[in-house]
């Protein structure tokens, strides 16, 4: 026993050596997945970059330490130190996580996370009986070498603590551009095949959701939760004369409305009744509009003095034009190409949300166009990109291809999503290619939740969804997709009218 007690040190030492080659090694034979699997790490996002270099190099150091026997000694506490951190890491994921990510690769990959923890309490203890062993055989006071173990295992464990709690700050309030793609957030259900690919959805209700059309800008398509289609609403107008360019639907059940900002006109129908009809007509041109209720809508238009973009109310109850409001939307260059996004509603918390397509903004505001909020997506660009001429008309031309931030959007119970443009800090090229990002975030502070994926059909990108209390609807191509939101998205929808505004 006594012999045992006195190679325990040595073998303790080899067996951590074998461990850590082996640990290191897999890190850098497939690194760029490392940095992967620590940007999504609920803990360590911010740090992908330090965290994953400062673990490779701290466990090549400690082999070296431990392969030299005047060093052995420095190499097991640098040894308890590592293996403290990994082990409160793991302890953290598993008690204070908002959700538990795929289990490590390496050695342990087929282990998983309590049992990841096992093994790694097993190691701390290991190297606690090591460090004991050795110092009684150096005659070393146990007040000193008791001391010296206890603070290396709080220091370790702090420094993750405090590492955790920073690097949330950071990806939920001042993000850097990491990604946190959340564990199985939604579960592909069904799929149906339109007949064409120029579907966009106009709405939804608890049972179903609506289709336009605009290559058949009259047909109101309607499918149920079961993604059976009923036989499509032919709609038809009371005013049949007006030259119109770009009928656009809107469904906000039981209601739909029809508007073409170039006309401009406004029209009103009923759900399954064919005819609608005019409740305005050139009160002003606009290029978007989105309705709460039956009177009041809020339009994007321009500006008739500078041509620049703005957002305007128009409430048939009180004026048949609309009051504008020049302050929104805010001009970094030509107040017309950096200005451009998608004007949303948000119906359960009655909020409407304009999301810029080249910067990394989002506006929140309620239907009076006030109480605003000025929200981030996780990007950097906080300027538009973008290079443009006035012409002599006073019409602005873009000279170059812009960068695209934002590309679309759903809002709904005080969560926004957004499908994104551009790739983030370590991740992976081919998921890229192939699908589509969208990044979740609230419209009441500043909070980004998380990401997920919306992999392609047929090589086919998303061209439009929608989000409900139970699915995500996509439309990729001809093809109408639905998938289960689960409890990764749902546990985050607010059922009511969400906290005021006007809080900062």
């Amino acid at each position: 026993m006594k012999k045992i007690i006195t190679f325990f040190p040595t073998v303790t030492a080899y067996f951590l050596i074998l461990l850590f080659c082996y640990a290191s090694a897999s890190k850098i034979f497939d690194f760029e997945n490392f940095q992967i699997q620590i940007a999504q790490s609920p803990l360590l996002s911010a740090y992908a970059g330090f965290v994953s270099y400062a673990t490779i190099i701290s466990e090549m150091v400690i082999v070296l330490l431990l392969l030299i026997p005047k060093s052995r000694l420095i190499g097991l506490y640098a040894s308890l130190g590592i293996m403290s951190a990994f082990t409160i890491y793991i302890y953290l994921i598993l008690n204070y996580s908002d959700f538990v990510p795929c289990s490590c690769g390496g050695i342990l990959e087929k282990l998983g996370w309590t049992e990841h923890l096992i093994f790694n309490i097993l190691c701390v203890i290991a190297a606690i009986v090591a460090i004991v062993v050795y110092e009684i055989k150096k005659e070393i006071s146990p007040l000193k070498y008791t001391f010296l173990i206890f603070t290396t295992v709080i220091t370790a464990s702090v420094l993750v603590v405090i590492l955790f709690y920073s690097s949330e700050k950071i990806i939920r309030n001042e993000n850097n551009f990491t990604r946190r793609f959340l564990i199985n957030p939604i579960i592909e259900k069904k799929l149906i095949t339109l007949k064409n690919s120029n579907y966009y959805f106009a709405g939804t209700d608890k049972s179903s959701v609506y289709l336009g059309n605009r290559e058949y800008p009259l047909e109101l398509l309607t499918v149920n939760n079961r993604l059976d289609p009923s036989n499509p609403l032919i709609i038809h107008l009371d005013n049949s004369n007006a030259e119109y360019k770009r009928l656009r639907l809107i469904v906000r059940y039981p209601n739909y409305y029809l508007y073409d900002g170039t006309v401009p006109i406004i029209l009103y129908g009923k759900v399954g009744d064919q005819n609608a009809r005019t409740i305005s007509l050139n009160s002003a041109f606009f290029s978007q509009l989105e309705t709460e209720d039956h009177l009041n809508f809020i339009l994007r238009t321009q500006s008739s003095q500078n041509k620049q973009f703005v957002l305007a109310q128009l409430n048939l109850n009180q004026a048949s034009t609309p009051k504008i409001f020049p302050e929104i939307l805010e001009k970094q260059i030509d107040g017309v190409f950096d200005s451009d996004g998608i004007l949303l509603t948000d119906k359960v918390t009655k909020r409407f949300i304009y999301l810029y397509y080249y910067r990394n903004q989002f506006i929140v505001m309620n239907d009076s166009l006030n109480n605003i909020k000025r929200l981030n997506t996780i990007d950097t660009v906080k300027t538009a990109q973008i290079k443009v001429t006035k012409l002599s008309d006073g019409r602005h031309k873009m000279n170059a291809p812009a960068l695209k931030v934002n590309r679309n959007a759903s809002a709904y119970k005080n969560l926004l999503f957004n499908q994104s443009n551009l790739i983030g800090k370590h991740e992976s090229r081919e998921d890229w290619k192939n699908a589509s990002v969208i990044d979740i975030y609230r419209t009441d502070e500043q909070h980004y939740i998380g990401s997920f994926y919306i992999f392609k059909k047929d090589k086919r990108p998303v061209s439009d969804f929608v989000v409900t209390d139970e699915y995500l609807y996509v439309i990729m191509g001809n093809q109408l997709m639905q998938y289960q939101l689960t409890k990764s998205i749902t546990k985050y929808f607010e059922s009511g009218e969400a906290e005021n505004l006007s809080k900062e």
